[in-house]
C-alpha cells in the first residue's frame, strides 16, 4: 500500500510500515513544516493514504472537503510505536484496500470508519 506519513508520526512507525513492505513517503524526510493543506494535496497528487496523528485533517476532509485518497488517524495517545504498529497493522488487515475513500480513526479498542465526502 502507498502511504504518506505526516511528520507527527514517529519515524519508528514509518520504519515498521516500510519493513512490512509498504511504500511510505515521510513528510519529515522531505516536506517538513508543510501545512496540513499542502500535505493533503501531496497525498492526493501521489495517490497515497495519509497517516497522521493530527485531528485537523478531519476538518480538511469533511468541512473543507479536500480530496484525499484516504486518511488513517491514529488516536492512541502516548503509546509506543510498537503498540501503534499493532493497531495500525490490525486496521490494514481488517480494511485492506477499502482504506481508500475512507476516514479511519484507529483507537485502542476499536476502529471508526466513515466514507470521505470527496476522494480521488
Amino acid at each position: 500500500m502507498r502511504w504518506l506519513a505526516d511528520e507527527c508520526v514517529a519515524a519508528a512507525l514509518v520504519g515498521q510500515l516500510r519493513a512490512a513492505g509498504h511504500d511510505v513517503s515521510y513528510v519529515a524526510e522531505g516536506e517538513s513544516s508543510a501545512t496540513d493543506a499542502t500535505i493533503a494535496r501531496l497525498a492526493h497528487d501521489e495517490d497515497r493514504l495519509l497517516l497522521t496523528e493530527d485531528k485537523d485533517f478531519g476538518d480538511l476532509a469533511f468541512r473543507l472537503t479536500m480530496a484525499v485518497p484516504g486518511v488513517a488517524l491514529l488516536r492512541l495517545g502516548l503509546y509506543d510505536s510498537t503498540t501503534k504498529w499493532v493497531r495500525l497493522e490490525a486496521a490494514i488487515s481488517h480494511f485492506g484496500s477499502n482504506l481508500f475513500g475512507r476516514f479511519l480513526v484507529v483507537e485502542d479498542k476499536r476502529f471508526r470508519s466513515r466514507p470521505l465526502l470527496r476522494s480521488i
